[in-house]
Order: structure tokens, then C-alpha cells, then sequence
């Protein structure tokens, strides 16, 4: 366990230390010079002569490097146990990555939830994109091949933090035809490329192509969760439910400061193929603005409305049977939504 106390002479070297990360690494090298000026120029005021408590200092650091142009995706953040030595990114140190591997499995690699809702509307609720080199794609193939059947599709993003785009556009391909689509760009500074992410021309199981698509937010909607959320938006394949996400588009990776500390620092940014544009900032924002709370319930109600009106005439009992129970759930989700 870490001294939880730092001095001047400890401060003073952890910032010099995060100006050269950011200077070397930070996606817009005209920002990352502002915000080391800021940095330094806080560090000359003395305003953090009075913190003495390591994860404080963190804190204090995190919203200072945030002043300039408010990226959530840069941070620091103070470790009670040491960090791995390790020069370059920490996603490189294969004791970070076999933990982040163990944390997937034990998080059923961010698929927390999936199920049958009334009226035949699939439900799957994502926490995190992990990647599927890490050993997700069975569990990512088994939830989605569970909704194959479903009439309608209601996807749970509120608590989403992010993850990898490749799994992202994974999940999204289920939801679009073979014919390949440019869901993403990824342009990253260190080397000066552009790397593209596109639906896949196969996926395990069967495509929901014609099913309706609603997607879930809230303001705790980040990164990768963002990115799912504006690929099928953009594409007209979806309707937002809920609440404006947090506005996070610049992917990066974690990089030591120090034993106890750590900056994450991105190092790239989205670029959409229709718009031209990300959620930087901005968030994206729902197509039916509502409280997270009401936002599975409105969701539910629309995915239901969408079935009655495919099956106006049902021609079979289990059709007949399908729009007894859709009404019927409709009927209780409009009494308490009090609509």
C-alpha cells in the first residue's frame, strides 16, 4: 500500500512527467500545449501547495487537464499499489492486459443482461465492449443468436462506459445486411493513420435486419457505448431513448507517471463516414429525449406499437396469441408512463 501523502518535490515531478506525455502523445498537439501551460501555470500560483493527499492531487490534476477543451477521456489517477514499470503505453504490460482479461471474464465480458420482454422484444443490456481477442466473441455470438426470434430489438446503453471498436462494429453488423458498411474512422495521431471499422460480411447466427432497433442513453453513456449509439443513429437504424450521453470520442490508452500514478491520454479521435463528425463534447443526443429511469419503459412502449402495427390481421393463433400479450403489455406500460 502507497503513502497516500505527496510533497512539492513529488508534485512537481509527476507534472513534469504528464507535460511530456502530453506533449508526446495527446491527439491535438496545439491543445496539449494549452494544457501544459495551464498546468504550469497552476503549478506557479500555488494551487496545489495545499494538497497533501495523494488521490486529491489526482483529482485536482484531472480537472485542471480538462480546463481547456473538457475531454473526459483525459485523466489522472492514483493507485494505492504500484503500477507496472513499463515505457509506452500500459495496454502494452501483459500483467495490465491479463487483469483486464480476467476482469471480462468475471463481467461476462459486459453483456450483463438478456431476455425476452412481452410481445416477443428482445432486451440486451451492454456495460463495455471487450475485445474479442480476449474471449468475448462466444458470448457476444450466444447473446445475440438468443434474440434471433425477437420482434423488435431494445438495446440498454445507459450504463455502457466504452470498449473496443472492433467489437463495437461486431455487435452493430448484427444489425445491418451483408453488404459491408462504413461504420467508423479512427484517426490517431503517433502515426499519422486513419483506421477504418466496417460491418462484417458474416456473423454467426441470424441477422436482425428487419427488426426495429432502440437504443437506450443516459449521461453515463461513454466512449465505445457512444460510438454504437451514433453508428445506427446515423444510419437511420435505430431510435434513441432517453437522456444526452457524456460526450467522450477520443480513444487513447494509459501511460505511468509514476509508481502510484497513471494518466490516460487519447491519442486518436472518431470520424463519422455520413456526418464528418463525432460526439466530442457534444454527446449524442436521444431522437425521444426522457429520464433514464422511463427511458426501457418508453422503449418497450414503442417497440410494442411498431409489432401491432406489422400485424394488423394476425392470419395464425400464435400470431393471435403474440397481439393478445403485446396489447396487453402495452396496456401497462401506458398506465404507468400516464400516457
Amino acid at each position: 500500500m502507497a503513502d497516500a501523502h505527496v510533497d512539492s518535490t513529488l508534485q512537481a515531478q509527476i507534472i513534469q512527467a504528464l507535460l511530456e506525455n502530453l506533449r508526446n502523445f495527446y491527439v491535438f498537439p496545439d491543445i496539449a500545449d494549452q494544457i501544459c501551460e495551464r498546468l504550469k501555470t497552476h503549478l506557479k500560483a500555488g494551487d496545489y501547495a495545499d494538497i497533501n493527499e495523494a488521490e486529491f492531487f489526482a483529482y485536482a490534476l484531472t480537472q485542471h487537464i480538462q480546463e481547456v477543451n473538457q475531454d473526459e477521456h483525459l485523466w489522472v489517477k492514483w493507485h494505492p499499489e504500484p503500477i507496472p514499470d513499463h515505457e509506452g503505453s500500459l495496454l502494452q504490460n501483459q500483467e495490465r492486459v491479463e487483469e483486464w482479461k480476467q476482469k471480462g471474464k468475471l463481467e461476462n465480458y459486459g453483456l450483463h443482461k438478456v431476455e425476452r420482454l412481452p410481445g416477443n422484444v428482445g432486451y440486451l443490456d451492454i456495460r463495455y465492449f471487450f475485445r474479442t481477442s480476449w474471449g468475448s466473441g462466444e458470448t457476444i455470438v450466444a447473446a445475440m443468436n438468443f434474440l434471433a426470434n425477437v420482434n423488435a430489438v431494445i438495446v440498454d446503453l445507459r450504463n455502457c462506459m466504452g470498449g473496443n471498436p472492433s467489437t463495437v462494429a461486431m455487435i452493430c453488423s448484427y444489425f445491418f445486411g451483408e453488404e459491408p458498411l462504413h461504420l467508423n474512422s479512427l484517426y490517431w495521431r503517433e502515426e499519422d493513420f486513419t483506421e477504418q471499422y466496417w460491418t462484417l460480411p458474416y456473423v454467426p447466427g441470424k441477422r436482425l435486419v428487419d427488426q426495429p432497433v432502440y437504443i437506450l442513453t443516459s449521461k453515463n453513456t461513454f466512449s465505445g457505448g457512444e460510438e454504437f449509439a451514433y453508428n445506427l443513429q446515423t444510419r437511420e437504424r435505430a431510435i434513441l431513448v432517453g437522456e444526452r450521453t457524456a460526450g467522450g470520442a477520443h480513444p487513447g490508452s494509459p501511460h505511468r507517471l509514476h509508481p502510484h500514478f497513471e494518466v490516460f491520454i487519447p491519442k486518436g479521435r472518431a470520424i463519422n463516414p455520413i456526418t464528418g463528425q463525432n460526439w466530442e463534447g457534444s454527446g449524442v443526443q436521444p431522437d425521444i429525449p426522457i429520464s433514464p429511469d422511463q427511458a426501457l419503459k418508453m422503449a418497450h412502449k414503442l417497440a410494442l406499437q411498431s409489432i401491432l402495427e406489422s400485424i394488423r390481421q394476425p392470419a395464425s393463433r400464435p400470431f393471435r396469441l403474440l397481439v393478445d400479450e403485446a396489447q396487453a403489455a402495452l396496456k401497462e406500460i401506458e398506465t404507468s408512463l400516464g400516457s
